[in-house]
């Protein structure tokens, strides 16, 4: 009976050591990511470091643009110079790493680089959301009170928004990214993810995440209801003004501006609705990480193209720009 007893004890003890080297010990996770789905990774890993490109070359050119053409020393320039900083600083956090460990062929990501990585997206992704909504208000001002607009849109105010901006999404990554760390992953190492997103981390938890969900749906619908109302009521006031207008090219200005703005804040609300609002029954890997391409990949890449080509200011800095560039060559040679 005592061997018995004694062999009990020892079998439940390496029971509890194998139980605490999974549930510890495995630190890394493994990223199961898009090129896992694909039946031509390679010719996927080319097209997304051409759109990581694209992306990066795209945000800075315009960054640089409206640095350095003074007519573009606006408001309204200033807060794309944030946007483009942002999707410069989104897309970098995401597909690096991506490509980096298709090349190398390697798929695994530390518990700490994880949760940086989602800090860093969850802090942008929020910044971007409250930027947005700033620039619709940017907008009803220009539009809806012009002769006040050098004054309600002064320099100080334009760096507040930014500003606030900037904090109210640090305040999602801060709020977001511990707590999801914490939870005990006993289950699977693999994230049917590209990157460290938040539910697709959640759900390797063996424990019951039901209340955490729920509260980062409210936070989400908080979020939602703040920007959303502030760029519905600026758009609203904005829309009754252009029909007023007797000037046909005024309205038409007016028109392509906010255009440009609603193409953009669609595609990203879109998406990010998706991501965190719809039930989980809505969701599986593989469209998760398509939605997810859409806006950490394909925004970045876009969000330049919009607001540079269907803006003749920009478009002329632009010219400028080149025109300047081909005469200095000139006088080298």
């Amino acid at each position: 009976m005592r061997r018995e007893a004694e062999q009990c004890e020892r079998d439940t003890s390496m029971e509890n050591t194998t139980w605490m080297a999974n549930y510890t010990v495995r630190s890394d996770f493994e990223l199961v990511g898009l090129f896992s789905q694909s039946k031509h990774p390679a010719v996927l890993c080319v097209v997304i470091f051409v759109a990581f490109l694209m992306a990066l070359s795209g945000n800075t050119i315009l960054i640089l643009l409206i640095h350095c053409d003074a007519h573009l020393h606006t408001p309204m320039y200033f807060f794309i110079t944030q946007l483009s900083l942002m999707d410069v600083m989104y897309i970098s956090v995401t597909v690096p790493k991506m490509l980096m460990d298709q090349v190398m062929g390697v798929n695994k990501i530390s518990a700490p680089e994880c949760g940086m990585q989602m800090f860093f997206y969850l802090t942008l992704g929020g910044s971007e959301f409250f930027l947005l909504a700033a620039m619709a208000y940017d907008r009803y001002v220009a539009i809806c009170h012009p002769l006040r607009y050098p004054i309600l849109m002064n320099h100080r105010v334009c760096l507040l928004l930014v500003s606030s901006s900037w904090i109210l999404g640090s305040v999602d990554g801060f709020m977001l990214t511990p707590v999801t760390m914490t939870f005990p992953f006993c289950r699977s190492r693999e994230i049917h993810h590209f990157f460290c997103e938040v539910p697709a981390v959640m759900k390797l938890s063996c424990s019951d995440t039901s209340l955490y969900e729920t509260l980062m749906y409210l936070c989400c619908v908080l979020m939602l209801f703040i920007t959303v109302t502030v760029i519905l009521s600026s758009y609203s006031f904005i829309l009754f003004t252009i029909h007023r207008m007797n000037s046909a090219e005024g309205r038409k200005k007016a028109f392509a501006t906010c255009s440009s703005h609603m193409m953009v804040v669609i595609s990203f609300y879109g998406a990010s609705v998706y991501t965190y609002m719809l039930p989980t029954s809505y969701h599986t890997p593989e469209k998760d990480m398509i939605v997810s391409v859409f806006y950490t990949i394909l925004t970045p890449v876009l969000n330049p193209l919009i607001y540079s080509l269907r803006n003749k200011d920009v478009t002329r800095g632009l010219k400028k720009m080149l025109n300047v560039g081909s005469v200095f060559q000139e006088t080298l040679k």
